[in-house]
Protein backbone atom coordinates (compact mmCIF):
# COMPACT_ATOMS: atom_id res chain seq x y z
CA UNK A 1 0.00 0.00 0.00
CA UNK A 2 1.63 3.26 -1.15
CA UNK A 3 2.11 6.25 1.13
CA UNK A 4 -0.46 9.02 0.40
CA UNK A 5 0.81 12.49 -0.43
CA UNK A 6 -2.52 14.37 -0.59
CA UNK A 7 -6.25 13.75 -0.17
CA UNK A 8 -6.74 12.15 -3.58
CA UNK A 9 -3.62 10.02 -3.27
CA UNK A 10 -4.89 8.91 0.16
CA UNK A 11 -8.25 7.90 -1.31
CA UNK A 12 -6.56 6.03 -4.15
CA UNK A 13 -4.39 4.17 -1.65
CA UNK A 14 -7.54 2.87 0.04
CA UNK A 15 -8.99 1.21 -3.06
CA UNK A 16 -7.78 -2.27 -2.03
CA UNK A 17 -9.96 -1.93 1.09
CA UNK A 18 -13.09 -2.08 -1.10
CA UNK A 19 -12.41 -5.83 -1.50
CA UNK A 20 -13.54 -5.42 -5.10
CA UNK A 21 -17.09 -4.49 -4.04
CA UNK A 22 -18.68 -2.76 -7.05
CA UNK A 23 -20.95 -0.72 -4.74
CA UNK A 24 -17.87 1.33 -3.78
CA UNK A 25 -17.46 2.61 -7.38
CA UNK A 26 -13.68 2.20 -6.88
CA UNK A 27 -13.82 5.19 -4.46
CA UNK A 28 -13.81 7.37 -7.58
CA UNK A 29 -17.18 8.99 -6.92
CA UNK A 30 -18.70 11.07 -4.10
CA UNK A 31 -21.06 8.29 -3.00
CA UNK A 32 -21.62 4.56 -2.92
CA UNK A 33 -24.62 2.99 -4.66
CA UNK A 34 -26.28 0.18 -2.71
CA UNK A 35 -29.02 -1.70 -4.56
CA UNK A 36 -32.04 -2.85 -2.59
CA UNK A 37 -31.94 -6.46 -1.40
CA UNK A 38 -35.41 -8.04 -1.59
CA UNK A 39 -36.52 -9.56 1.70
CA UNK A 40 -33.98 -7.65 3.81
CA UNK A 41 -33.74 -4.38 5.73
CA UNK A 42 -30.61 -2.24 5.64
CA UNK A 43 -29.20 -1.56 9.12
CA UNK A 44 -26.95 1.51 9.46
CA UNK A 45 -24.93 2.54 12.52
CA UNK A 46 -22.29 5.21 13.06
CA UNK A 47 -19.49 5.57 15.62
CA UNK A 48 -16.79 8.18 16.13
CA UNK A 49 -13.57 8.19 18.16
CA UNK A 50 -11.49 11.15 19.34
CA UNK A 51 -7.87 10.91 20.45
CA UNK A 52 -7.55 11.45 24.19
CA UNK A 53 -11.22 10.55 24.74
CA UNK A 54 -11.90 7.21 23.01
CA UNK A 55 -8.34 6.59 21.82
CA UNK A 56 -5.27 6.38 24.04
CA UNK A 57 -2.83 9.16 23.19
CA UNK A 58 0.07 7.60 21.29
CA UNK A 59 -1.90 4.46 20.39
CA UNK A 60 -0.55 2.50 17.42
CA UNK A 61 -2.34 3.48 14.18
CA UNK A 62 -3.20 -0.11 13.25
CA UNK A 63 -4.91 -0.53 16.63
CA UNK A 64 -6.86 2.73 16.22
CA UNK A 65 -8.18 1.54 12.86
CA UNK A 66 -9.08 -1.96 14.01
CA UNK A 67 -10.71 -0.76 17.22
CA UNK A 68 -12.82 1.73 15.25
CA UNK A 69 -14.08 -0.97 12.90
CA UNK A 70 -14.68 -3.56 15.62
CA UNK A 71 -16.60 -1.28 17.99
CA UNK A 72 -18.75 -0.09 15.09
CA UNK A 73 -19.51 -3.65 13.98
CA UNK A 74 -20.63 -4.48 17.53
CA UNK A 75 -23.69 -2.27 16.97
CA UNK A 76 -24.67 -4.42 13.98
CA UNK A 77 -24.12 -7.58 16.02
CA UNK A 78 -26.70 -6.36 18.54
CA UNK A 79 -29.23 -5.93 15.72
CA UNK A 80 -28.73 -9.44 14.38
CA UNK A 81 -27.40 -7.91 11.15
CA UNK A 82 -24.83 -9.30 8.74
CA UNK A 83 -22.31 -6.54 7.90
CA UNK A 84 -21.08 -5.97 4.36
CA UNK A 85 -19.51 -2.51 4.21
CA UNK A 86 -18.62 0.77 5.85
CA UNK A 87 -18.03 4.46 5.19
CA UNK A 88 -14.94 6.04 6.72
CA UNK A 89 -14.44 9.57 8.09
CA UNK A 90 -10.97 10.79 9.06
CA UNK A 91 -9.99 14.20 10.44
CA UNK A 92 -6.18 14.23 10.46
CA UNK A 93 -4.11 16.66 12.55
CA UNK A 94 -1.83 18.49 10.13
CA UNK A 95 1.30 17.28 11.87
CA UNK A 96 0.37 13.59 11.53
CA UNK A 97 2.97 11.83 9.40
CA UNK A 98 2.09 9.98 6.19
CA UNK A 99 3.53 6.79 7.66
CA UNK A 100 0.92 6.93 10.42
CA UNK A 101 -1.91 7.14 7.88
CA UNK A 102 -0.47 4.28 5.88
CA UNK A 103 -0.30 2.09 9.00
CA UNK A 104 -3.90 3.10 9.85
CA UNK A 105 -4.98 1.87 6.41
CA UNK A 106 -3.13 -1.43 7.00
CA UNK A 107 -5.17 -1.93 10.17
CA UNK A 108 -8.40 -1.31 8.26
CA UNK A 109 -7.31 -3.75 5.58
CA UNK A 110 -6.58 -6.47 8.12
CA UNK A 111 -9.93 -6.33 9.88
CA UNK A 112 -11.93 -5.47 6.78
CA UNK A 113 -10.77 -8.78 5.34
CA UNK A 114 -11.24 -10.64 8.64
CA UNK A 115 -14.86 -9.51 9.03
CA UNK A 116 -15.74 -9.40 5.34
CA UNK A 117 -16.61 -5.69 5.25
CA UNK A 118 -15.67 -3.50 2.31
CA UNK A 119 -14.81 0.18 2.40
CA UNK A 120 -17.53 1.86 0.31
CA UNK A 121 -16.54 5.53 0.59
CA UNK A 122 -16.43 8.38 3.09
CA UNK A 123 -14.58 11.65 3.61
CA UNK A 124 -11.21 12.88 4.82
CA UNK A 125 -10.29 16.34 6.13
CA UNK A 126 -7.50 18.00 8.08
CA UNK A 127 -8.02 19.51 11.52
CA UNK A 128 -6.29 21.76 14.01
CA UNK A 129 -7.80 19.63 16.78
CA UNK A 130 -7.16 16.05 17.90
CA UNK A 131 -7.30 13.05 15.62
CA UNK A 132 -10.94 12.13 14.98
CA UNK A 133 -12.09 9.08 13.05
CA UNK A 134 -15.52 7.64 12.38
CA UNK A 135 -17.14 4.68 10.67
CA UNK A 136 -20.66 4.20 9.36
CA UNK A 137 -21.29 0.46 9.11
CA UNK A 138 -23.96 -1.19 6.99
CA UNK A 139 -25.53 -4.63 7.26
CA UNK A 140 -28.49 -6.71 6.12
CA UNK A 141 -31.10 -8.30 8.36
CA UNK A 142 -34.18 -10.29 7.29
CA UNK A 143 -37.04 -7.88 6.69
CA UNK A 144 -38.88 -6.85 9.86
CA UNK A 145 -36.59 -8.88 12.13
CA UNK A 146 -33.95 -6.38 13.23
CA UNK A 147 -33.58 -6.60 17.01
CA UNK A 148 -34.45 -3.34 18.78
CA UNK A 149 -33.94 -1.96 22.25
CA UNK A 150 -37.62 -1.11 22.66
CA UNK A 151 -39.18 -4.58 22.44
CA UNK A 152 -38.27 -6.27 25.73
CA UNK A 153 -41.22 -7.79 27.63
CA UNK A 154 -42.08 -7.89 31.31
CA UNK A 155 -40.66 -11.08 32.90
CA UNK A 156 -38.02 -11.49 30.17
CA UNK A 157 -34.64 -12.50 31.53
CA UNK A 158 -31.73 -10.13 31.09
CA UNK A 159 -28.96 -12.28 29.61
CA UNK A 160 -25.37 -11.30 28.85
CA UNK A 161 -23.24 -12.86 26.12
CA UNK A 162 -19.56 -12.36 26.84
CA UNK A 163 -17.61 -11.36 29.96
CA UNK A 164 -18.27 -8.13 31.84
CA UNK A 165 -15.57 -5.82 33.18
CA UNK A 166 -12.68 -6.74 30.88
CA UNK A 167 -12.98 -3.51 28.90
CA UNK A 168 -12.70 -1.33 32.00
CA UNK A 169 -9.90 -3.42 33.46
CA UNK A 170 -8.23 -3.50 30.06
CA UNK A 171 -8.16 0.30 29.89
CA UNK A 172 -6.56 0.42 33.34
CA UNK A 173 -4.05 -2.21 32.23
CA UNK A 174 -3.24 -0.31 29.03
CA UNK A 175 -2.56 2.77 31.15
CA UNK A 176 -0.30 0.77 33.45
CA UNK A 177 -2.63 1.18 36.44
CA UNK A 178 -3.05 -2.55 37.17
CA UNK A 179 -0.95 -5.63 36.55
CA UNK A 180 -1.55 -7.48 33.28
CA UNK A 181 1.26 -10.04 33.00
CA UNK A 182 0.19 -11.63 29.72
CA UNK A 183 -1.36 -8.49 28.21
CA UNK A 184 -4.75 -10.19 27.85
CA UNK A 185 -6.79 -7.43 29.49
CA UNK A 186 -5.17 -4.61 27.51
CA UNK A 187 -5.73 -6.60 24.32
CA UNK A 188 -9.45 -6.96 25.10
CA UNK A 189 -9.72 -3.19 25.50
CA UNK A 190 -7.71 -2.39 22.39
CA UNK A 191 -9.22 -5.05 20.12
CA UNK A 192 -12.70 -6.06 21.30
CA UNK A 193 -14.36 -8.82 19.29
CA UNK A 194 -17.81 -8.00 17.85
CA UNK A 195 -20.07 -10.99 18.52
CA UNK A 196 -21.31 -11.29 14.95
CA UNK A 197 -21.41 -15.07 15.21
CA UNK A 198 -24.44 -14.77 17.54
CA UNK A 199 -26.70 -13.60 14.70
CA UNK A 200 -28.74 -16.79 14.43
CA UNK A 201 -29.34 -17.30 18.19
CA UNK A 202 -30.31 -13.64 18.56
CA UNK A 203 -32.78 -13.74 15.68
CA UNK A 204 -34.28 -16.98 17.01
CA UNK A 205 -34.77 -16.17 20.71
CA UNK A 206 -34.04 -12.54 21.65
CA UNK A 207 -36.78 -9.91 22.01
CA UNK A 208 -34.48 -6.91 22.55
CA UNK A 209 -30.72 -6.31 22.68
CA UNK A 210 -27.87 -3.80 22.90
CA UNK A 211 -24.11 -4.03 22.94
CA UNK A 212 -22.26 -3.17 26.16
CA UNK A 213 -20.28 -0.08 25.24
CA UNK A 214 -21.27 2.40 27.97
CA UNK A 215 -21.44 -0.24 30.75
CA UNK A 216 -23.71 -3.17 31.58
CA UNK A 217 -25.88 -1.18 33.99
CA UNK A 218 -26.26 1.74 31.60
CA UNK A 219 -26.88 -0.31 28.46
CA UNK A 220 -29.34 -2.67 30.16
CA UNK A 221 -31.18 0.36 31.49
CA UNK A 222 -31.29 1.78 27.93
CA UNK A 223 -33.27 -1.32 26.92
CA UNK A 224 -35.59 -1.04 29.93
CA UNK A 225 -36.32 2.63 29.30
CA UNK A 226 -36.88 2.14 25.59
CA UNK A 227 -39.26 -0.74 26.41
CA UNK A 228 -41.07 1.23 29.17
CA UNK A 229 -40.10 -1.39 31.75
CA UNK A 230 -38.26 -1.71 35.03
CA UNK A 231 -35.27 -3.96 35.53
CA UNK A 232 -33.44 -5.75 38.35
CA UNK A 233 -29.80 -6.86 37.97
CA UNK A 234 -27.97 -9.29 40.27
CA UNK A 235 -24.33 -8.30 40.78
CA UNK A 236 -23.50 -11.82 41.91
CA UNK A 237 -24.40 -13.27 38.50
CA UNK A 238 -21.98 -11.25 36.34
CA UNK A 239 -20.07 -13.44 33.86
CA UNK A 240 -16.39 -12.74 34.56
CA UNK A 241 -13.17 -13.76 32.84
CA UNK A 242 -10.40 -15.50 34.83
CA UNK A 243 -8.47 -12.21 34.81
CA UNK A 244 -11.43 -10.27 36.18
CA UNK A 245 -12.00 -12.90 38.88
CA UNK A 246 -8.36 -12.65 39.91
CA UNK A 247 -8.59 -8.85 40.14
CA UNK A 248 -11.86 -9.11 42.07
CA UNK A 249 -10.39 -11.54 44.61
CA UNK A 250 -7.85 -8.92 45.67
CA UNK A 251 -10.38 -6.12 46.16
CA UNK A 252 -11.37 -5.36 49.79
CA UNK A 253 -14.94 -4.26 48.92
CA UNK A 254 -16.50 -6.87 46.63
CA UNK A 255 -19.75 -4.96 46.12
CA UNK A 256 -17.96 -1.77 45.08
CA UNK A 257 -15.64 -3.75 42.82
CA UNK A 258 -18.52 -5.55 41.10
CA UNK A 259 -20.32 -2.23 40.63
CA UNK A 260 -17.19 -0.87 38.96
CA UNK A 261 -17.04 -3.85 36.60
CA UNK A 262 -20.73 -3.53 35.78
CA UNK A 263 -20.45 0.19 35.03
CA UNK A 264 -17.05 0.27 33.37
CA UNK A 265 -18.02 -0.17 29.71
CA UNK A 266 -15.99 -1.02 26.60
CA UNK A 267 -16.85 -4.72 26.93
CA UNK A 268 -18.75 -5.08 23.64
CA UNK A 269 -20.60 -8.03 25.09
CA UNK A 270 -24.27 -8.28 24.12
CA UNK A 271 -27.07 -7.78 26.64
CA UNK A 272 -30.36 -9.41 25.64
CA UNK A 273 -33.97 -9.88 26.72
CA UNK A 274 -34.97 -13.55 26.52
CA UNK A 275 -38.17 -15.37 27.48
CA UNK A 276 -37.44 -17.59 30.55
CA UNK A 277 -38.81 -20.58 28.61
CA UNK A 278 -36.06 -20.06 26.02
CA UNK A 279 -33.15 -19.58 28.43
CA UNK A 280 -31.63 -23.04 28.00
CA UNK A 281 -32.06 -23.18 24.22
CA UNK A 282 -30.54 -19.72 23.82
CA UNK A 283 -27.63 -20.44 26.16
CA UNK A 284 -26.86 -23.72 24.38
CA UNK A 285 -26.96 -22.05 20.96
CA UNK A 286 -24.63 -19.29 22.16
CA UNK A 287 -22.25 -21.88 23.62
CA UNK A 288 -22.05 -23.61 20.23
CA UNK A 289 -20.70 -20.35 18.76
CA UNK A 290 -17.85 -20.30 21.29
CA UNK A 291 -19.36 -17.69 23.60
CA UNK A 292 -21.28 -17.98 26.88
CA UNK A 293 -24.66 -16.55 27.91
CA UNK A 294 -25.58 -15.89 31.54
CA UNK A 295 -28.83 -14.66 33.10
CA UNK A 296 -28.07 -11.60 35.26
CA UNK A 297 -31.47 -10.05 35.85
CA UNK A 298 -35.12 -9.72 34.87
CA UNK A 299 -37.36 -7.10 33.29
CA UNK A 300 -40.54 -6.16 35.13
CA UNK A 301 -43.52 -3.88 34.82
CA UNK A 302 -42.89 -0.37 36.06
CA UNK A 303 -39.73 1.66 35.69
CA UNK A 304 -36.25 2.12 37.11
CA UNK A 305 -33.13 0.01 37.57
CA UNK A 306 -32.66 -1.97 40.77
CA UNK A 307 -29.20 -3.41 41.49
CA UNK A 308 -29.12 -6.35 43.88
CA UNK A 309 -26.51 -8.17 45.97
CA UNK A 310 -27.68 -11.33 47.76
CA UNK A 311 -31.23 -10.22 47.04
CA UNK A 312 -30.81 -6.83 48.71
CA UNK A 313 -30.75 -3.48 46.86
CA UNK A 314 -27.45 -1.62 46.66
CA UNK A 315 -26.84 1.94 45.55
CA UNK A 316 -25.33 2.32 42.07
CA UNK A 317 -24.16 5.91 41.91
CA UNK A 318 -22.47 5.33 38.56
CA UNK A 319 -24.08 3.18 35.89
CA UNK A 320 -21.72 3.74 32.98
CA UNK A 321 -20.14 6.21 30.60
CA UNK A 322 -22.08 9.44 30.13
CA UNK A 323 -21.75 11.33 26.85
CA UNK A 324 -21.51 15.08 27.44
Amino acid sequence: MCEPTDEFDWIASLRPLTLGDTRALQLADDAAIIPARPGFDLVVSQDAMVSGVHILVGEAPEIVARRLLRTSLSDLAAKGAEPFGYLLMTAWPRELEREWRTAFARGLAEDGKAFGVALLGGDTVSTEGPLTVGATVLGWVPQGRAIRRSTARADDLLMVCGPIGDGWLGLKAARGEIADPDGALAARYRLPVPLLQLRDPLLAWVSAAADVSDGLLADAEHIARASALGLAIDLGSLPLSPQAKKWLSAEPDEIAARLALAAGGDDYALVCAVDPADESAFAEAVLRTGSVAAAVGRFRSGSGLEVLWDGEPVAADRKGWRHS
